[in-house]
This record gives structure tokens, C-alpha cells and sequence, in this order.
């Protein structure tokens, strides 16, 4: 496997001049066929997606083949433990997250708008654990244990009460709507939730509402948010990445990663991650921290999680066999091992007694394996 040794940052000056009409017109739709007709053509050997995952499947010869070390750095992969698919049956899965006092794994089934729970003691999936969902998107805990989803279909972050009710937290920013919430992290020192709004959900039905702009065109730039702990108030972070996607913080939290997945509707974003350095309220020094490309083929990332020692579990997809799955970063932004998986993964979660199981969305399946190193926050 190729591997880039030097890694470079590099600065990027705010794209005041990149306005909502410079916007490609290109919807989801077109980009989901694109991103089909592509990985048909470039990708997809006649091997392709050979390993079955099914209950008759045989077992897997150790150490876990699809578990990949690129680098002496990526000290993670047990030798003695699978990639085991959990459940499969969703439309489009996303948003993990775990509740250590529960001890389930909770996600969303966008366009199916529920969201489904995997219980630790015996495996077993109950579906519907919330239905309808609002066409939920990502989730997560804050530090009370409540739950935080970021709703497409209702464009909004939501918090659930402990007597069951919600908490609208977002749903308008200056004076407007927002485009469609899509992955939250909280802060345990002021509670504070930060959020992104690439604005998905709103542009077709499928996994929200359609908006009625008149055009695929989102109600605000596409930006980074942050909801105060104490006073509820919302304030603008950033708004360098065409369409902030996931995000997570590093262990000490100072630095902030966000996906961006704004290939799919501006010609000019590239597949990358961008890193802040956080300051209280404030995000400074928009660099790219890692680049999507790997042997002269770049995908999403899209979920994003950081383990105890800094690195970044970012799931990828849309390029084909060998490269969807995840991948993993060290802090300086090299890729050191990668997971691969037989179908788009599009999120992933530290959960499991000791946080020591990564769980991985795909489109249709749930995955998880466990690993030698735990997350480095709750969820």
C-alpha cells in the first residue's frame, strides 16, 4: 500500500467570495448515480464484495484479514477477534452513538425515519426504539445522559428530557431556517453542543423534506454551530468547509475535526478533513488536517471519532471495494490502517463496556470489531 510519508498543512483563506450562487447544480440525487455509475466503472472487480457477512457465512481465518496495518503506528489490531455485521435492513444508517448506563448502541435509519438500538447483553436489535424520528440524522449523549439528534426532516437539534419530552435547542439561525442539522459533539467543561448544517436532508424527500427555494439551493451557508450550555444562545463557528459533515473533538479538546463532503455540490471543495484550534467559543486556523485520497482514488469522509491517543476514525465510502470502510489517521494526519467493509460506511462509534468496540454504519448494515485502544469521549 502507497503511503505519503511527509504531511503538510496548510492554510486555508476564508471563501468570503463563495456565496449560495455559486452552488453546482447538481442535486443528491444526480450525485448518488454519479457516485453508482463511477465506482461501477473503476472499481468494482468481479471479486468485489466476495465476503459474505450472513449467518452462514464461514468463519474467518485469524488474524481478521480485513483489519489493514499500513503503518507501525496503527498498534490496534487484535489478533484474535472479527468484523462481525450486528444487524442488516436499513435504507441508509447513520448517526451511533453509545449509553454506557444503558449499554446499547443507538442509530439512525434516515429514510425510515426510526431509530434503532443494539443492546450489549444479547445482541439483539429492537427496532423503532423512536418512530417517527423526524428523519434523525446523527445522535449523541451529553453529559446527563440525555440524548442530542440532529433532525432532518424538521431542519432542528432536538434534546430528549428524562420524563420523555423534547428540547427544540436549534432550528433557525439570524432571523432563518435551518438547512437540515446533521452530526452533534458536546463539551463537558461548559456543556456546550456543536453542531454542522450541510443542509442534506432538505434537499429531497427521500431523507426529509424537499425545501421550497425554488432551487437545491440551502437556506444558509453551510456552517458550524454552537449551541451554549447555559444560555441556549447560537452562534456562527465556521463556515470554511463547503459542507461541514462530521465532526468530533480531539481527547484534551482542543482541536476540532470536521468532515467535508462538499464534492458532491461544489466543483471546487476537495474530499478532506479540516482541523481547528479551538479557543473557548471560538475556532481559529482552518487547516487540512487529512486528505481523503488514496492510491490516486478519493472518497468521503463523513463520521469522525477521535480514540485516547488522538487519532481520527473517519468512516469513507462511495469509491468501491478496498477503500470503503475506515480509515484511520494519526494526529499528524498520515493514514496508518484502514477497515474495510463490503458496502459504503458512513459513520462510526466508540461504544462496548470499556469503549474498546468501534461500531461502523454502513448503507444497509450495522457493523462492529473491537480494537486495542478506546474512544476518547463518552460517545
Amino acid at each position: 500500500m502507497k503511503r505519503t510519508q511527509e504531511h503538510r498543512f496548510v492554510d486555508h483563506a476564508k471563501p468570503s467570495d463563495r456565496g449560495l450562487d455559486r452552488l453546482n447544480p447538481m442535486d443528491r440525487r444526480a450525485f448518488l448515480a454519479t457516485a453508482t455509475a463511477v465506482a461501477a466503472a473503476t472499481t468494482m472487480a468481479p471479486s468485489a464484495f466476495a465476503r459474505n457477512f450472513g449467518p452462514d457465512a464461514e468463519p474467518v481465518r485469524y488474524p481478521e484479514p480485513d483489519v489493514v496495518v499500513l503503518d507501525k503506528r496503527f498498534k490496534y489490531k487484535l489478533g484474535n477477534t472479527p468484523i462481525q455485521r450486528l444487524y442488516k435492513g436499513t435504507l441508509w444508517a447513520e448517526g451511533p452513538a453509545w449509553n454506557g448506563v444503558g449499554r446499547y448502541l443507538l442509530w439512525s435509519d434516515i429514510p425510515n425515519n426510526e431509530q434503532l438500538r443494539f443492546i450489549e447483553e444479547d445482541g439483539h436489535v429492537a427496532r423503532r426504539f423512536r418512530y417517527p424520528s423526524g428523519n434523525s440524522n446523527g445522535n449523541t449523549f451529553d453529559f446527563q445522559g440525555r440524548q442530542i439528534a440532529c433532525e432532518h426532516g424538521n431542519r432542528r437539534v432536538v434534546r430528549y428530557e428524562y420524563d420523555g419530552s423534547q428540547t427544540v435547542l436549534a432550528d433557525s439561525f439570524d432571523g432563518k431556517s435551518l438547512n437540515a442539522p446533521n452530526d452533534a459533539v458536546v463539551r463537558p467543561d461548559d456543556g456546550s453542543i456543536w453542531f454542522t448544517d450541510p443542509g442534506y436532508g432538505g434537499l429531497m424527500n427521500y431523507e426529509g423534506h424537499r425545501a421550497n427555494t425554488g432551487s437545491v439551493q440551502p437556506f444558509q451557508k453551510e456552517a458550524i454551530y454552537r449551541i451554549d450550555g447555559q444560555s441556549g444562545a447560537i452562534q456562527k463557528v465556521a463556515d470554511e468547509p463547503f459542507k461541514p459533515n462530521g465532526l468530533c473533538f480531539s481527547p484534551d479538546y482542543k482541536r476540532l475535526y470536521v468532515a467535508d463532503t462538499g464534492a458532491s455540490h461544489y466543483a471546487e471543495a476537495k474530499n478532506i478533513i479540516w482541523g481547528y484550534d479551538v479557543d473557548g467559543d471560538k475556532l481559529h486556523k482552518a487547516q487540512t488536517f487529512a486528505s481523503m485520497e488514496m492510491d490516486g482514488k478519493s472518497g468521503f469522509a463523513d463520521g469522525i471519532r477521535a480514540d485516547e491517543d488522538g487519532n481520527i476514525w473517519s468512516s469513507a465510502g462511495w469509491v468501491g471495494d478496498g477503500y470503503d470502510g475506515v480509515h484511520i489517521f494519526a494526529p499528524n494526519g498520515e493514514r496508518i490502517g484502514q477497515i474495510r467493509l463490503p458496502e459504503i460506511c458512513s459513520n462510526v462509534c466508540f461504544g462496548g463496556s470499556k469503549r474498546n468496540r468501534l461500531f461502523m454504519t454502513g448503507s444497509q448494515s450495522l457493523y462492529a470489531v473491537f480494537v486495542e485502544t478506546t474512544g476518547a469521549h463518552i460517545t
